[in-house]
């Protein structure tokens, strides 16, 4: 049974308000080098799309030439409310692309200045709806928002993508998942059910399947759990967007992970941003600070995060240009740019990075492909 969003959505990425049809764009082109490439899964109908662009050294974006690329299925064109829709694979060797419209997965292989291109025919995700997928080294695993569940499969180095049997975890009804992820060191997955606003944690095993932690699903500390990471410095370190909560009443949470996949809210958890709808959330690489992309708020809050997991709140930097619905975000590998997806702006917002500090670009925000009606997900490499 497919799932309207509509009311999933709430304040978060498309339904809030009316966006506006035109975006802008960078005010000269770059001369700088090219240091890496953004991909955006477009959730285009008919036929899916991936659109690249060429992250230059100066912070400014460019659209490779050719984009947007194929991605061999079918996107739903309205926007999915999750985070992960597109991750990269075997350390930016492949891309693995949310097909939501006919329920499937591609494999794009990237190439000579990273153009992607697919790998066989996209697979069956195991479900309807796929909208989020986690990935640790061969390990891949899929939420199915509509038939709510999560399907495991094993990633070969040629790119065949092959399911893992009888590795199909289900949840209730109508449970609206938002994204799954793994820690970094792959032994817990994680899942987030927006509607229900309840935590799935899982214990992975040595064959790959899931086991339920003791006491999950979790109860949520606020309403609306959508966008989560886990810590890249410390695997027992969970943090999860409480997006539903109301205006101004957003929130975080910080969780202890224990052996078995088991979730303790540290001491002060939840950490209040003030702002709306803190739908997706990224973390530096040395663990160090948190960024929330609030939706309704069309601004970015940055935490710091103290060894103990507790968050200290940074401040608050506008999206210029936002016209609400931002979404998910990215930081580059090096750390020193974060990406955010402009929704129905049909934009990505660039900015640089110093600690827990954004300064917007000069030439952001920069616009996607016109058939990008629904972008939904950001890898960057």
């Amino acid at each position: 049974m497919r799932i309207h969003k509509a009311g999933v959505l709430r304040s978060c990425a498309l339904a809030v308000g009316a966006l506006a049809a035109t975006a802008a764009t960078a005010t000269a082109a770059p001369t700088s080098r090219i240091v890496g490439h953004a991909y955006v899964d477009g959730n285009t109908p008919i036929a899916n799309t991936v659109a690249e662009l060429d992250r230059h050294a100066d912070g400014s974006l460019t659209p490779t030439p050719g984009s947007p690329f194929a991605a061999g299925g079918v996107g739903t064109g309205a926007g999915l409310a999750s985070q992960g829709a597109i991750q990269s694979a075997f350390h930016g060797r492949y891309l693995l692309v949310a097909d939501a419209g006919s329920n499937q997965i591609s494999v794009l292989r990237v190439g000579w200045n990273g153009v992607p291109t697919e790998v066989g025919a996209p697979v069956s995700s195991g479900g309807v709806d796929p909208n989020s997928i986690a990935v640790h080294r061969d390990l891949v695993y899929v939420a199915n928002s509509g038939s709510p569940s999560y399907t495991g499969f094993r990633l070969t180095r040629g790119g065949q993508l092959l399911p893992i049997a009888h590795s199909t975890v289900t949840v209730p009804s109508g449970s609206a998942l938002g994204d799954v992820l793994f820690n970094r060191t792959g032994t817990t997955l994680v899942g987030t059910e927006v509607t229900s606003s309840e935590i799935d944690s899982y214990n992975v095993g040595w064959n790959g399947r899931l086991h339920a932690a003791p006491g999950s699903p979790y109860i949520g500390q606020g309403l609306g759990q959508l966008g989560a990471e886990f810590n890249p410095a410390n695997p027992s370190q969970l943090f999860v967007s409480n997006a539903h909560n109301g205006t101004g009443l957003g929130t975080v949470s910080s969780y202890h992970v224990g052996f078995f996949g088991s979730l303790n809210p540290v001491s002060a958890s939840p950490f209040a941003d003030g702002q709306t709808a803190p739908c997706w959330v990224t973390i530096s690489r040395d663990g160090r600070y948190l960024f929330a992309v609030n939706t309704g708020s069309k601004n970015i809050s940055s935490y710091a995060i103290d060894p103990f997991g507790q968050l200290t709140l940074i401040s608050s930097f506008a999206i210029n240009a936002s016209t609400g619905g931002d979404i998910d975000a990215r930081l580059s590998p090096d750390g020193q740019s974060l990406l955010v997806v402009g929704g129905k702006s049909d934009v990505i917002s660039a900015f640089a990075v110093n600690g827990g500090t954004l300064a917007e670009y000069p030439s952001s925000p920069t616009a996607l492909p016109s058939n990008e009606v629904a972008p939904s997900g950001i890898a960057v490499n």
